[in-house]
């Protein structure tokens, strides 16, 4: 079990919901990185949703007195709440394909007393490449270093 060094209470609350109610998701982005043991920080945790639809979602945002604000205009859609506050609903992973071929390959890492999916640190990398922004490229040197350790140790 991975130790909770990323993760607010309310924020494993909210991810315990979320798995409890059967929503499917992953966590990619740095956070993702994190919990695979990437020396990162990022200021949000980002989720994937197979169906932002899913009713499944609103209950689990309830049980946290939190909603789903769907996208308007310009605005992409978000969460509004205390417990959620940090969390970044993504809609595009850049270099990767559709949700449903790409949670496959997701890996499951225990948080406290429950599994989520998590998007892996090679895909993690693709994504990042492809995005090509700055904050990205200075990143992808740790991310890379992090996964060849990961490799060497599965030998």
């Amino acid at each position: 079990m991975v130790k909770n060094l990323i993760f607010t209470k309310n924020e494993i609350r909210f991810l315990r919901e979320l798995v409890r109610h059967k929503v499917d998701f992953m966590i990619i982005g740095l956070s993702a990185a994190a919990l695979q043991g990437a020396p990162v920080v990022t200021q949000d945790i980002d989720l994937w949703f197979a169906d932002l639809a899913n009713p499944q979602l609103a209950k689990a945002l309830k049980k946290v007195k939190s909603i789903y604000v769907p996208p308007m205009g310009n605005n992409p859609p978000v969460f509004a709440g205390d417990d959620v506050k940090l969390f970044d609903i993504v809609t595009h992973v850049h270099g990767l394909g559709e949700y449903a071929g790409i949670k496959k390959q997701a890996i499951k890492i225990s948080l406290d007393n429950f599994k989520v999916q998590v998007l892996p640190l090679e895909l993690i990398i693709k994504s990042k490449q492809a995005a090509g922004r700055a904050k990205d490229k200075l990143v992808l040197p740790v991310l890379k270093d992090v996964l060849k350790t990961i490799k060497s140790e599965k030998q």
